[in-house]
């Protein structure tokens, strides 16, 4: 057992602090490194596009990357953030929600969710946005998937929320509810309102909230947060347990 004291002040999964150094490492190429005409070259070559899948502009090759683009920007635009206030928010929002789901993920686990969120999170904005020209960046996807999947399990009896255990690691390893059981409980009805009103927000006002600019893809929010919810179970290392499913009171 550990002295008192010695818990680090910032105890973050090491596939989180991996995953926030990338993203600043790829905000910093971007910014520092490449000229304006690279950086444009870079957007239409890892960005996701909805245009691109448009059977004639991939037929004339007047974006780059041809079908292998087609693949990879379903994953590589949540790298991308357009300034430093949209990387800033997202790297908070990626520490608050993404380390509990590594904690009881592991690495290799919270990755593989990460992509599949990530990915229906475009292929939501791509069906919304047929032919659209503007690109689509930002890890917000993949981060709704991890508060979707967080909500399984963060406020059960024992969990990271239930009398305040976040430094306990046994919070992480709750057996989480059914998805049935767990949409009766009023405080993840409340979360999911107040989630997907902030979205409806986003999505009658269209007005740019993050940066200069940029418009919030709730769509891309919409598809990510759903796969995290019905995704959760097929990454969830715990075996479910029937004695330990009642909600906390």
């Amino acid at each position: 057992m550990s002295a008192a004291g010695s818990e680090p002040v910032f105890n973050v999964p090491r596939v989180i602090t991996a995953i926030l150094a990338l993203l600043v490492a790829v905000h910093a190429i971007r910014e520092l490194v490449l000229s304006d005409d690279q950086n444009i070259e870079f957007l239409l070559l890892f960005a996701f596009i909805p245009v691109r899948y448009d059977p004639s502009v991939l037929a004339a090759g007047s974006l780059p990357g041809g079908l292998g683009a087609q693949v990879w920007t379903f994953i590589s635009y949540a790298l991308i953030h357009g300034d430093l206030i949209h990387l800033s928010v997202n790297g908070v929002w990626l520490l608050a929600f993404g380390s509990p789901i590594a904690r009881r993920f592991g690495t290799l686990r919270f990755l593989g969710f990460s992509i599949v969120t990530a990915a229906a999170g475009a292929a939501a904005h791509l069906a919304t946005h047929l032919g659209d020209l503007q690109p689509m960046i930002g890890a917000s996807a993949a981060i709704s998937g991890c508060m979707a999947a967080a909500m399984r399990f963060v406020f059960q009896r024992g969990g990271p929320l239930h009398l305040l255990r976040e430094n306990d690691a046994d919070a992480y390893r709750v057996p989480a509810l059914p998805l049935a059981t767990a949409l009766r409980d009023r405080r993840i009805l409340v979360f999911l309102i107040a989630w997907f009103a902030i979205n409806a927000l986003f999505a009658f006002t269209a007005t740019p909230i993050i940066g200069t600019g940029q418009v919030v893809a709730w769509e891309a929010h919409i598809g990510g947060f759903l796969a995290g919810l019905l995704a959760f179970a097929a990454f969830d290392p715990v075996p479910r347990s029937k004695a330990n499913s009642e909600v906390a009171k």
